[in-house]
């Protein structure tokens, strides 16, 4: 089975470099001619994860080619418009979501959005804890495999499987889009957290408390609460709430600093959590955290004003 990576930014970039060291043909598709052409000559991508050769059997293209199984990994935010305009092309494949978030026009996450623009597909979710700089540099990395067919995720796991990425497989595609949606969230209040000088404890505790919304919304919507204690929960909140590689902590960070952020960098967080919190409301699901960093972000209230919120909210058990 052949193997396409649509979309060049840093995660599908590093992915295509760890697949196609395992000698097996891989394409990179980027829409852009000349950031092809870029990548051609330079055989990496400089613009977007410098300093990663590409392996001999890495091709790149501005074309679709006739692999099998292909993995998705545009922004969230672009996944529909992407699904939309390629649907005849994506109709009948195997498609592997590489992104984390909910579509804010339609509260959808990536497989409900394959799902509705290629319905003759099979979605899946590749997600969890990792950094493309990591992946790329053929450092360990573990991540879940959801595919709502065991046999289909079975063959994914084989086939996008490395020396250095370890997958997981299962079935509960809601828990695994959800837990990697969610943890971006709450990195972006752990962020917003330290930039403010909060401290520590205080990180520990929005971490705790934000795990705690991710598992109440995913259960709200049919998800086994034990997915989101494995690697596309627990493990990717872990990564992004500690560490200033995470772009959701860094935007964090700016924010509580109260500093500019450079609009050029993907931040998915930033409108899952406005989509987190229109859903919560929806559904009755209690998210305070996700009601803040949306608040914040839509400039209702400043970073103290919601740790203030969250501090004065009525005692409870936990």
């Amino acid at each position: 089975m052949s193997i396409s990576i649509l979309g060049a930014g840093a995660f599908g970039t590093a992915l295509a470099i760890s697949l196609a060291r395992t000698g097996q043909p891989v394409s990179l598709w980027a829409h852009d001619p000349d950031h092809v052409a870029a990548m051609q000559t330079d055989r990496e991508n400089t613009k977007r994860l410098a300093g990663h050769p590409f392996p001999d059997s890495l091709t790149v293209t501005n074309s679709f080619g006739p692999a099998d199984t292909l993995l998705i990994a545009t922004p969230m935010q672009k996944l529909a418009e992407f699904a939309a305009e390629h649907s005849v092309a994506l109709s009948g494949k195997v498609l592997v979501a590489c992104c984390k978030g909910i579509d804010l026009a339609t509260n959808r996450g990536p497989i409900a959005t394959l799902a509705h623009h290629c319905p003759d597909a099979t979605p899946a979710i590749l997600t969890g804890p990792s950094f493309a700089h990591d992946i790329a540099a053929g450092l360990p990395t573990a991540l879940t495999l959801a595919c709502a067919d065991d046999k289909i995720g079975e063959d994914l796991q084989e086939q996008l499987s490395t020396n250095n990425l370890r997958l997981y497989r299962t079935t509960d595609t809601t828990g695994a889009e959800l837990g990697g949606a969610l943890k971006n969230v709450v990195a972006i209040a752990c962020g917003a957290t330290i930039g403010a000088g909060f401290g520590e404890s205080a990180r520990a505790a929005i971490m705790t408390r934000g795990y705690a919304e991710m598992q109440r919304l995913a259960q709200t919507f049919g998800a086994n609460p034990l997915t989101l204690s494995g690697l596309s929960g627990f493990g990717d909140l872990a990564l992004t709430c500690t560490s200033a590689q995470s772009r959701n902590y860094a935007f964090g960070l700016s924010l509580g600093r109260n500093e500019p952020f450079d609009p050029n960098i993907t931040v998915e967080g930033a409108k899952t959590a406005i989509a987190v919190s229109n859903v919560a409301k929806l559904h009755k699901v209690d998210m305070p955290l996700a009601t803040v960093v949306a608040d914040i972000l839509l400039q209702k209230i400043t970073v103290s004003e919601a740790m203030k919120a969250l501090l004065s909210r009525p005692l409870k058990k936990e």
